[in-house]
């Protein structure tokens, strides 16, 4: 297969730009003007079109050397019309490619009324009328160069400023996909583990009742029964209105949504698992929802790390209002969730949970033994309790 070898541009230039002298130069001689065509306008008139060999690659030089040698061109009254093709290939190129396009073509239209004006001032009203459009004709193709190359980069900027909301809109997308799934597994972990961990030790209670060495208390064994079948009502109708809020199909009902009011059925749950739990909740007034919604989770949570992990005997659950946040307490005297690391799901989760809010969340051992999770969440917008 034949293969033509490709032309370097800088040689393309060179050959354009000499057969744009030969033109010029010919024109120079067969059309005069005001002054014939010498040995010295011919060498003014060749080297004018030289820096057209390098425009594309250097357009500032190029257009400087271009006007440099020009202008005494035009001073001396040589053909005028000779040097307009180079003339305008020069403001082309370098509206096209060049920097600081505005200042640049600034100080040569500058340039050009002066040389003008000279041809004016030594060859009458005629030449002036006759430079006068042939400026004109150079400054229209300036002119429309720059309305197209602003024209493109207004395209380009649209067209970077769609492509940004776009992967702006996306990367929002895929945030708020990655969030909805984190707070539905949190949601599920919350309510699971604490429910199947309940049943766990409930049940385990009513297999020592049924294998134990004394007589089978039937009323013991029916009350453990009872207090798994409660433990799953309770699941069930806590899971249904989570799948619901879920869903979507019932956002907002207060009696879907967990809250404070719940802590309680938590703390005699946790009571059921064999745990001395003393609820000190006060009256902290009304809450928002989704600060109802994660103070509820965190002691539910915590009851459950208490119940599964800590070994203990007795703990403590408490809410305050302190200034303008809720304080959520809840202490224990066993030795801490050490089944499972402090990077577990569960305690992440609770800090998970206090952060969607707003709030900050504490877990560590106590100062005089057990495990300490304290969380302060903030009540801006809540209503402070009445007082008599």
């Amino acid at each position: 297969m034949l293969t033509v070898p490709r032309v370097d541009a800088t040689v393309k230039d060179a050959s354009a730009a000499a057969v744009l002298a030969v033109a010029a130069t010919a024109a120079a001689v067969l059309w005069p003007g005001v002054r014939e065509l010498d040995a010295p306008g011919a060498l003014l008139l060749v080297a004018a079109h030289v820096p057209l060999a390098v425009i594309r690659r250097r357009p500032a030089s190029g257009l400087a050397a271009l006007v440099v040698l020009v202008l005494p061109y035009h001073l001396a009254q040589y053909q005028h019309h000779a040097l307009v093709p180079a003339e305008v290939v020069a403001l082309f190129a370098y509206a096209v490619l060049g920097r600081r396009v505005r200042v640049v073509l600034g100080v040569a239209a500058s340039l050009l009324a002066v040389c003008v004006v000279g041809m004016a001032m030594r060859a009458g009203g005629g030449s002036l009328r006759e430079q006068i459009a042939v400026i004109e004709a150079v400054v229209s193709v300036v002119i429309a160069v720059q309305v197209r190359r602003v024209h493109r980069a207004r395209l380009a900027t649209i067209t970077e400023r769609a492509e940004r909301a776009e992967r702006t809109r996306e990367e929002e997308a895929r945030r708020r996909v990655a969030e909805e799934r984190l707070r539905i597994a949190r949601d599920l972990h919350d309510l699971l583990a604490h429910s199947i961990t309940l049943i766990g030790v409930q049940a385990g209670a009513a297999a020592h009742l049924v294998r134990g060495d004394r007589p089978l208390d039937r009323d013991e064994l029916a009350d453990a029964l009872a207090s798994i079948a409660s433990t799953c009502r309770d699941a069930r109708t806590e899971l249904r209105g989570t799948l619901q809020v879920l869903r979507g199909t019932d956002v907002g009902a207060p009696s879907t949504l967990p809250g404070p009011h719940g802590i309680g059925d938590l703390v005699r749950a946790a009571r059921g698992g064999g745990v001395d739990v003393d609820l000190r909740d006060g009256d902290v007034g009304t809450l928002p929802p989704e600060t109802g919604v994660a103070a509820y989770r965190i002691v539910q949570e915590a009851l459950t790390n208490v119940v599964k992990h800590a070994a203990a005997k007795r703990a403590t659950v408490s809410l305050e209002r302190d200034g303008a946040g809720l304080v959520v307490r809840v202490a224990d005297d066993g030795r801490g969730p050490s089944g499972a690391p402090p990077e577990g799901f569960g305690i992440l989760g609770m800090i998970e949970r206090a952060r969607s809010v707003g709030g900050t969340l504490d877990a560590g051992p106590g100062e005089s033994g057990g495990f300490v999770v304290t969380a302060v969440l903030p009540l801006a917008d809540a209503a402070a309790p009445h007082r008599a």
